[in-house]
Formats: C-alpha cells, sequence, structure tokens
C-alpha cells in the first residue's frame, strides 16, 4: 500500500485537477488539509466555475462570480497555494481531444509529483446519490490526459515546440470516490477543516447546521457517537 504524502521526507506538488468548485472539498479536503498541514504544496485546476449551480434565482454569469470566491476562501482554510479556474461551461464537459490537451498543458505547466482526480466509472452511491456527468468525465479526461499523453513528446508535440512544455509524468495518481478504494485515510483530525472549508461553499450546502450534521451522520466511520472517525478512501496508481 503507497504511503500518504506527509510521511514523505520531501516537499510534494500536488495538483488537484476536478470538475466544479467545492469538488475537491467534497471529494477529499479532509485529506488534502492533512497534507497542506504537512507541508505540501497543492494547488487547484477546476475545468468549470460551476455556473449551473443555483436554483434560477441568479444568472450562470453571476453564479460563477460567486463560486469562483467561494471557492478561493475554501481553498484558503484548506491550505492550497493557487486556485485556476479553466472555465468551460458547467453540465457539459465531455471528454475531447480538445480538453485533453487543455489538461496534459495543464499537467505538464504545473508537474506535480501527485495528482488528484476522481473515478470516471463512479455512476452512483448507493439509493442517494447520482454522480453529476461533469465529475465522470472529469476523471475520464485526466486520466486519458495522464496516460498516454502527458508523458510523451509525440502527443500534442505543439505544447513543446511552441510553448516549451516538457512532457511530464506523475509519480502517482489518487483517485478519489473510487468504485475499488486501495487507500483508506484516517482524516479524523482534519475533518474539522474539512467541514469549515466546505461552509464556504454557501450557496450550495443550504442551512449550514442541518448541513454540518448531514456530513457527520453519513461519512461517520467509527462506532462511538461522541469520538467519531472520519476516512477518505482513494484508488492509488503509482509510476514509481
Amino acid at each position: 500500500m503507497p504511503e500518504s504524502p506527509e510521511n514523505w521526507e520531501q516537499t510534494q506538488k500536488i495538483l488537484v485537477i476536478l470538475a466544479h468548485p467545492d469538488d475537491p472539498e467534497f471529494f477529499c479536503g479532509a485529506t488534502l488539509a492533512r497534507w497542506a498541514r504537512a507541508g505540501h504544496e497543492i494547488h487547484y485546476f477546476l475545468l468549470t466555475c460551476g455556473d449551473k449551480g443555483g436554483n434560477g434565482e441568479q444568472s450562470p454569469e453571476e453564479l460563477c462570480r460567486l463560486r469562483r470566491t467561494e471557492q478561493q476562501n475554501a481553498a484558503a482554510i484548506i491550505g492550497v497555494k493557487s486556485v485556476e479556474f479553466l472555465g468551460h461551461e458547467d453540465g457539459y464537459l465531455l471528454p475531447t481531444l480538445e480538453l485533453r490537451r487543455e489538461v496534459v498543458r495543464a499537467i505538464r505547466r504545473f508537474r506535480p509529483d501527485i495528482l488528484v482526480t476522481c473515478d470516471p466509472t463512479h455512476l452512483y452511491v448507493g439509493e442517494w446519490y447520482l454522480n453529476h456527468p461533469d465529475h465522470r468525465y472529469a476523471g475520464q479526461v485526466v486520466l486519458d490526459a495522464v496516460f498516454p499523453a502527458a508523458g510523451n513528446p509525440l502527443f500534442f508535440p505543439e505544447l513543446l515546440h511552441e510553448e516549451s512544455l516538457r512532457p511530464h509524468t506523475p509519480a502517482e495518481i489518487w483517485i478519489a470516490l473510487a468504485e475499488n478504494p486501495t487507500v483508506t485515510l484516517d482524516v479524523t483530525d482534519t475533518w474539522e477543516i474539512k467541514i469549515r472549508a466546505l461552509k464556504e461553499h454557501k450557496s450550495q450546502i443550504g442551512d449550514p447546521q442541518k448541513f454540518e450534521e448531514r456530513m457527520r451522520a453519513r461519512y461517520a466511520a467509527g462506532s462511538e457517537a461522541t469520538h467519531p472517525r472520519y476516512e477518505e478512501t482513494f484508488r492509488v496508481i503509482r509510476y514509481r
């Protein structure tokens, strides 16, 4: 089983590529907070700005501006160094070659040691959640970008010859929301950071107290109500 990065001696650069604002915090916020606390350098690269994450009372443009701000605030609580938005329209992501090129560009530009994304095969959770297609397509395009493209100079050669972006393959891929996880992390110590960060996504969570109660009830792994344990799981692919 691979070690979690906080156990490594050298500082790791971690790039999180997901679809929407709030995805990093929901999918693996406590893990990211744990890694940030250990001194690792974390960057977010989000494919949309979540411009359809509302009930119609705000325009897509207003939602985009609001959710960018909410994400910046949440990332600051996690300890993230930078947040970038690619700007694709929420809900309309597709794993095209054009989007793959954009993700390859990001991987070669950031040159992460660890890349975090989500599982493209994750269609639903139990009887209560149907996964957003943007999540699945984001995961697919990221994995397709890692292999075979990001580390091979023959893929998208214009990135090398016109933008001087050398090929790069991350050492490890950490896939959140995995159907068949291989790593389970105890994130009890940083769970409160995750909750505080998620509460910055005010446009998405509704009543903050009820939201917190739902999160605790849904994700507590321990049997002791007064001392619950919280976990986040991943499937990890290693290129080391």
